[in-house]
């Protein structure tokens, strides 16, 4: 099961509270692992302007603000940008998740974007989501997550609030009719 490029659905019974109700873009799964970013906690604390003031970076006038986010407790200091496939930071610098999406991790990604020559769409995350081997098979398997296919539209628009419902009726799921039991056939 190959799942880089989908989404993972936190289930309801989840079992830990960090991803309660989350949406988790996977960056990348190989028997080694899995990591992803999650995109549907926002950080109410820091804008991407107060980020750029930090790291001594100029916006320039009218340059497109992006959204920050609660990325996973994995080093959460450390910034990914997750963006539409449009951008490529040269040398190896972009993780080419599919043609539809990209992971830049390299401060030149947020001069791009403050400078307006950035991706098309994109967001912040600080942190990631990883998993050792085996381990996120297991908890899907456990029944703590669902997986889709990812869609821009869901990744990059609408309110960070709606992503988890709106990511659930992609697969024709009514989040009011979710069990946190697991059946087996």
């Amino acid at each position: 099961m190959h799942l880089g490029g989908k989404l993972l659905i936190a289930m309801p019974d989840m079992g830990d509270p960090r991803f309660e109700k989350s949406v988790v873009f996977l960056c990348a799964h190989t028997d080694e692992g899995a990591m992803g970013l999650i995109v549907n906690k926002p950080m109410a604390e820091l804008s991407f302007a107060d980020l750029l003031t930090q790291l001594d970076i100029a916006q320039a006038p009218g340059a497109r603000d992006i959204r920050v986010h609660f990325g996973g407790p994995v080093e959460h200091a450390r910034g990914f940008v997750l963006h539409s496939g449009d951008y490529d930071g040269g040398n190896d610098t972009t993780l080419r998740v599919d043609s539809r999406f990209g992971m830049t991790a390299t401060i030149d990604i947020l001069e791009a974007i403050a400078s307006g020559r950035g991706p098309e769409s994109s967001l912040l995350a600080l942190g990631y989501a990883g998993w050792g081997p085996g381990q996120l098979e297991g908890e899907i398997q456990e029944n703590g997550w669902l997986t889709c296919d990812a869609v821009p539209e869901l990744i990059f628009g609408g309110s960070d609030s709606s992503k988890w419902e709106r990511a659930l009726k992609t697969m024709g799921i009514d989040p009011l009719l979710l069990s946190s039991a697991a059946g087996r056939a």
